[in-house]
């Protein structure tokens, strides 16, 4: 009798080759905060360049922010022409109302806001400080709204449409111990993600977010503890986490016109399983 049982191959944890760009944001001026060091945002601003737009990073670490700026001159698509950097703490409002004045001062306008700014942080509720809880919130959900407003006021008076999309969390959805404030400021990221878009529908701004599971960079480990980062990485199907430019390739589609039907959506970017 012949044998006829499939051999189903393993998950290979090896991340795939980064795709081209497409010009899917050809003529996009986009904006993209906490876009410095080997992040999601600096991935995003990278992705969008590649993709045709033209980007103004942002970030708390003045240094870093001019590094990422220089590190994007040396692109093909830059030729060595830097992208205008605005140094912006999101728990300043001061900060963040400059960031969008100078974009359009410099600019003259602006199509889109990526609202990346976050903090972590690995504490249980009994041993939480109040001020360990208000910084995580501060930053990760009182800091996307600032930015959302901002950004919001001046796509309103420009009267040309635009997107927002915001950077949540699976953990919005998801438990895990020690992430009770961020996991809180993240689930109001998606609900505010949610409101402002059907408030944004009648000047045709689009507002959604994508929620990462567990996208790699170098210094992951310094907020999550290595042991528990392994435990993480065998939840992926994969293999293994997220690249971040594989995050940062769905806030481009969300952020480009093959989107134009989504608003008020959180994509996962994920490969989990319970």
């Amino acid at each position: 009798m012949t044998d006829t049982t499939t051999t189903q191959p393993s998950p290979i944890p090896q991340a795939p080759t980064p795709p081209p760009g497409h010009g899917l944001l050809t003529g996009k001026i986009v904006v993209v905060t906490a876009a410095a060091g080997t992040g999601i945002g600096f991935a995003t601003a990278k992705r969008c360049v590649e993709e045709g737009a033209t980007v103004v990073i942002s970030d708390a670490h003045e240094r870093r922010l001019n590094e990422a700026a220089d590190a994007l001159a040396q692109l093909p698509e830059l030729s060595g022409q830097r992208p205008l950097a605005i140094p912006c703490n999101v728990t300043d409002e001061d900060q963040v109302k400059h960031l969008y004045d100078a974009t359009v001062d410099h600019h003259g306008h602006f199509d889109v806001a990526v609202n990346n700014a976050g903090l972590g942080g690995q504490v249980d509720v009994v041993d939480m400080t109040d001020e360990q809880w208000s910084l995580v919130l501060d930053v990760t959900l009182t800091g996307t709204f600032r930015c959302t407003r901002a950004a919001l006021r001046h796509l309103y008076a420009q009267g040309r449409g635009g997107v927002i999309v915001n950077n949540a969390s699976v953990l919005g959805w998801r438990a895990q111990a020690g992430q009770s404030h961020y996991a809180a400021a993240k689930a109001g990221v998606m609900a505010l993600t949610r409101c402002a878009a059907v408030e944004a529908v009648p000047h045709n701004v689009r507002i959604n977010a994508v929620s990462p599971s567990l996208a790699v960079h170098p210094f992951l480990n310094k907020v999550i503890p290595d042991e528990e980062l392994a435990e993480l990485t065998k939840k992926e199907v994969f293999g293994r986490g997220a690249e971040v430019w594989e995050v940062a390739n769905v806030i481009v589609f969300l952020a480009s016109d093959y989107a134009t039907f989504m608003t008020g959506e959180v994509v996962s970017v994920s490969s989990q399983h319970p």
